[in-house]
């Protein structure tokens, strides 16, 4: 028995070095080659392979996928983190997030039916990551015959064509614009179809939202929802969602992300078996194969192992005192990912203006974007937004804002506070992290560290404190003596 397990702890330890590109494997539902499109149609959204009752506590094997935390994997398999590591000795003490690739026992406690353990996507095919490098929106437009590629809107201030608006959204959310442009043609043909007349723009993607209607707004809204079921699911928060009809559906623990954000989205569009069609291999799936090929037979895990986060400062000049004016919250949208924080400098009067003061750089970095209110700071310094560690600021002033290719070391200046660029009702600056073209929660098993500050998120978005030792800073958006910080 101890010869068998120092084998398997050989095993484990294999598994623990696996890199972050190791290639996972998952089960493929095959179509026949001479079922056709209208016979696709009419099959049966089910079966699919049912998990076993088991019994309380017992080990099941799981292998890590991309991102994964102890945290969140004990609430989907409904155990906790002490005896995750009980039966996994070898995890480290430190250990942030899982290698991709290591194999796991895992103690499970039933919690009735789940969902499909069918897998859509891979994480690395939902965010805009390396996955997307040198993908060209406009050129896989230009060869479409549906009437999308001639849409043109008015958008940020410019008409912009259905190639320049998508690229917005999809930098800005951080979404693959290949992810859009499946469920764009999978719910509505626009790739294919060149007849514009059938669709009623105001609900291009099915969502009667009034602040949320046409094409950009919808596209807009559904990436908003997309990134609420992603991250809310990494993080532990979405393991049960309810369908139109009121049923409550269990997540698959051994589900991924990407997967359980489009079960979630679809869940608040259609049920039953349009339902199980959609989230299952001749639904979605399908057509982003079609579009894009087999996104398993690429896949390459984005988030590595033990992933930590670069030594960053604050964002304000040394010697200076700012108010801590916003904790946890969405780094774009309005829901999920709780990625950034604010800070606001010391002003004489309130509302919107520009300010004297100067935003800085938390780290030594290459300014590879600038837009309305808009400064991405590239910590790698390979000019490329889509890899390694990235800073998002927002409401930085066109005014005195250092250029796109501007080198900076950590405290430099970057430009003004200010209200440009998003929603904003004060002169403040808006901070976020990426990693790969993942957002990285604000506080979460790699916090957000600016100084020795910790980011600890508050019950509501903006809520929220910084914490260093036994000092504190509570988030205020009306800034008072317990909001102040000082760069010391």
């Amino acid at each position: 028995m101890k010869e068998n397990q120092k084998i398997l702890s050989i095993i484990v330890i294999i598994g623990f070095l696996l890199s972050a590109c190791t290639q996972i494997e998952r089960p493929r539902y095959i179509i026949p080659a001479n079922v056709t499109a209208l016979e696709e149609q009419s099959l049966p959204s089910t079966p699919f392979p049912t998990r076993p009752v088991y019994e309380p506590g017992t080990l099941v094997e799981y292998i890590a996928q991309t991102g994964d935390t102890l945290s969140a994997l004990a609430v989907r398999f409904n155990t906790t983190e002490a005896e995750i590591r009980e039966a996994n000795p070898i995890i480290p003490l430190d250990a942030t997030t899982m290698p991709p690739g290591f194999p796991m026992q895992i103690p499970i406690y039933y919690k009735s039916l789940w969902g499909t353990d069918f897998q859509i996507i891979p994480d690395s095919a939902f965010v805009n990551g390396p996955s997307v490098i040198g993908f060209d929106i406009q050129a896989f437009l230009d060869v479409q015959p549906g009437w999308f590629k001639s849409y043109k809107t008015f958008a940020q201030g410019k008409t912009m064509n259905a190639a320049e608006m998508l690229d917005w959204v999809c930098v800005n959310y951080s979404i693959s614009p290949k992810l859009l442009l499946a469920l764009i043609e999978y719910q509505t043909g626009a790739l294919s179809n060149p007849e514009r007349s059938y669709v009623n723009e105001s609900k291009f993607l099915g969502h009667d939202v009034i602040q949320n209607r046409g094409v950009y707004l919808q596209i807009s809204y559904v990436s908003t929802l997309l990134n609420d079921g992603y991250y809310k699911y990494r993080n532990g928060e979405l393991i049960t969602f309810e369908h139109l009809d009121g049923k409550i559906e269990n997540t698959d623990p051994w589900q991924n992300a990407a997967t359980v954000s489009l079960q979630y989205y679809f869940s608040r569009l259609v049920d039953g078996e349009e339902y199980l069609r959609a989230i299952g291999p001749n639904g979605f799936a399908k057509t982003y194969t079609d579009l894009f090929g087999d996104p398993w037979s690429t896949n390459q895990p984005h988030i590595p192992g033990s992933l930590v986060q670069p030594q960053l400062i604050l964002p304000f000049e040394r010697g200076k005192t700012w108010a801590y004016t916003g904790g946890p919250h969405t780094a774009w949208g309005s829901l999920a990912p709780w990625a950034a924080v604010d800070f606001a400098p010391p002003s004489g009067v309130s509302g919107c203006a520009v300010s004297d003061e100067f935003a800085t750089a938390v780290a030594p970095g290459l300014v590879v974007r600038t837009g309305p209110g808009i400064l991405v700071l590239d910590l790698d310094f390979d000019g490329v937004e889509r890899t390694g560690w990235v800073i998002f600021y927002l409401h930085i002033a066109e005014k005195d804002r250092v250029p796109v290719g501007t080198v900076l070391e950590a405290g430099e200046r970057i430009g003004h506070p200010s209200c440009e660029g998003g929603r904003s009702t004060g002169t403040h600056i808006h901070i976020a992290r990426k990693y790969n073209g993942e957002w990285i929660l604000a506080d979460s098993i790699i916090p957000f560290n600016l100084s020795g500050w910790i980011t600890k998120k508050g019950s509501e978005p903006y809520k929220g404190y910084l914490v260093q030792g036994d000092r504190s800073v509570i988030a205020n958006t009306n800034p008072n003596n317990a909001s102040f910080i000082s760069f010391e």
